[in-house]
């Protein structure tokens, strides 16, 4: 396994021109939350000052506790110590609860976490940075994380959904038997069976199996784990949630930052809600404020004010942050500086910025995770068969495709040719023209927008009858494409981590981690 290439993010045309944007610090106001040393001492000086010795202490009892329920690395309980101390932080990224880990994205984005607590444990030998992964135990949609996918199968759980999935308990085994029967001839399948049996046993819930991984994978680069399903942590939101309940600050306030990013960019991530919590019990549903009175949506359950405080201050542990509040309750229970996510959770972040300061709580910085990409020798030959090279599947491969198909072509050049003289000879008539009365004017513009469709009929003509002659080499462009998107997405986002660690095991982990930069946002391309 070697690197092939790096692509920078900016130079990619599916990736949103808001992080690319973000990334060229080309956002008024977001200056300070791009990722660079100097906006990095000026983050822990804020946490220092706002994260209070209470806070720490809460936070060190919980994750003592959450960790002792599986054996803990050297390098963990190392970790678990200095977050006792007021000049340690924590750089975090979290996920959904997937099925042994869903997407493959999965382990590149705590890869990164992992590798930037280093880099930042290096420029600043006075401090210490600690790697967490955030358990998101309290999503509710099921059917998003029930299942994942390798190159020859798809595998899928069941469960009864609307409640916290990380509360859910795995109940069935079928997929287990389906997953070995794929990967016990692997060199490291036996690895990855018994990784699963051990992880979705009868009677584990999701929460539990996700740690048993993630722990399994990563306990020896000290990372720690964190479930914020916790009354104590959410004993911390109280005023936060009372203030959300109560004047829905988080509404308010985003709706300039909305505003200008639908303005400028199409469209916002996440809308925020005018109350952004749900009421969790054995199912999660949303909260509203309808007729005065907070309504749990699709429940019979509703609350007066003066009930709905009281329970808040009773049992906090049964309120949840929907996807926006959910980074507040991060950044107030943690001591971090610095939050690694999907280009998506980037973008609804970046929404929370007035909503922060509204509370005085420090705005982390934020970077866009690394992507990676595994292609084989064979794949990258036959690219380079055809005229391309990787970076090229990462553009409008439509366009790309056409030029191929075109590239030899005899009459395209010809044709381009004779349009070029047409507009050249008009561009003369038309300065006659204007000297002349207005209708002739028109009937000479007219008369070349006329002349000049033909030409683009010749050419989409053209390029149907290049489609059929080369048919032999638009399928393998096409079987290319798929090699390297399969399901006409990213590989990152299709896969599962098993298709790659069942040939190469942690060596394959050694490799991606070594190779990630942690001060660039870009996808970086391996040959295996």
């Amino acid at each position: 396994m070697k690197i092939l290439t790096n692509i920078p993010f900016v130079e990619i045309d599916s990736i949103p021109l808001l992080i690319k944007d973000f990334l060229t610090q080309n956002i008024s106001g977001f200056e300070s939350q791009f990722f660079n040393v100097e906006n990095i001492e000026q983050q822990f000086q804020l946490k220092e000052q706002s994260f209070s010795a209470d806070h720490r202490k809460v936070l060190c009892e919980v994750l003592q506790e959450q960790h002792t329920i599986l054996p803990q690395s050297e390098q963990q309980q190392s970790n678990l110590r200095k977050l006792e101390s007021k000049q340690t932080f924590t750089v975090t990224t979290g996920h959904q609860l997937n099925l042994f880990t869903g997407p493959v994205f999965f382990i590149y984005k705590i890869l990164q976490t992992i590798k930037l607590a280093e880099f930042l444990n290096g420029k600043f030998p006075s401090k210490n940075f600690v790697p967490l992964f955030w358990l998101a135990s309290e999503d509710h949609d099921f059917e998003e994380i029930n299942h994942f996918k390798t190159e020859d199968h798809y595998y899928e759980t069941k469960a009864k959904s609307g409640g916290a999935v990380g509360r859910i308990k795995v109940e069935d085994d079928f997929l287990i038997s389906q997953f070995e029967e794929e990967f016990k001839d692997s060199v490291f399948g036996t690895e990855l069976i018994l990784l699963l049996k051990r992880a979705y046993k009868k009677g584990n819930t999701l929460t539990q199996a996700t740690r048993i991984i993630v722990n399994e994978l990563f306990s020896d680069y000290g990372l720690l784990v964190l479930d914020g399903d916790d009354a104590r942590l959410k004993a911390e939101m109280k005023s936060v949630f009372e203030d959300e309940l109560i004047n829905q600050n988080l509404f308010e306030t985003t709706q300039e930052t909305v505003q200008f990013l639908t303005d400028k960019y199409g469209k916002v991530q996440v809308n925020p809600r005018e109350i952004n919590l749900f009421y969790l019990s054995e199912t999660r549903d949303r909260i509203a404020f309808e007729d005065d009175q907070f309504v749990i949506v699709d429940t019979d359950l509703s609350f007066s004010k003066e009930e709905i405080l009281t329970e808040l201050e009773n049992h906090p542990e049964r309120f949840s942050p929907n996807a926006l509040m959910r980074p507040v309750y991060q950044e107030t229970i943690l001591p971090n500086i610095a939050y690694i996510g999907g280009n998506a959770e980037i973008m609804y972040w970046l929404e929370l910025k007035n909503y922060f300061q509204k509370l005085s709580l420090p705005f982390p910085i934020l970077i866009p995770r690394n992507s990676m990409l595994m292609i084989s020798e064979k794949t990258v030959s036959k690219t380079k068969n055809l005229g391309l090279e990787i970076n090229d599947f990462f553009k409008n491969f439509a366009v790309v495709t056409n030029n191929v198909l075109l590239k030899e072509n005899e009459i395209l050049p010809l044709l381009n040719q004779q349009e070029t003289q047409l507009k050249d000879q008009f561009q003369d008539l038309k300065l006659k023209a204007a000297l002349t009365e207005k209708t002739f004017g028109n009937l000479v513009e007219a008369e070349e927008t006329r002349q000049l469709k033909s030409f683009d009929r010749m050419k989409k003509r053209l390029l149907r009858a290049e489609k059929i002659k080369q048919s032999e080499k638009l399928e393998r462009l096409e079987n290319l494409f798929q090699r390297i998107h399969p399901g006409n997405t990213w590989q990152e986002r299709n896969y599962n981590y098993s298709v790659f660690y069942s040939d190469l095991g942690q060596d394959w982990l050694h490799s991606c981690y070594q190779e990630i930069e942690v001060e660039n946002s870009e996808l970086i391309i391996f040959t295996i």
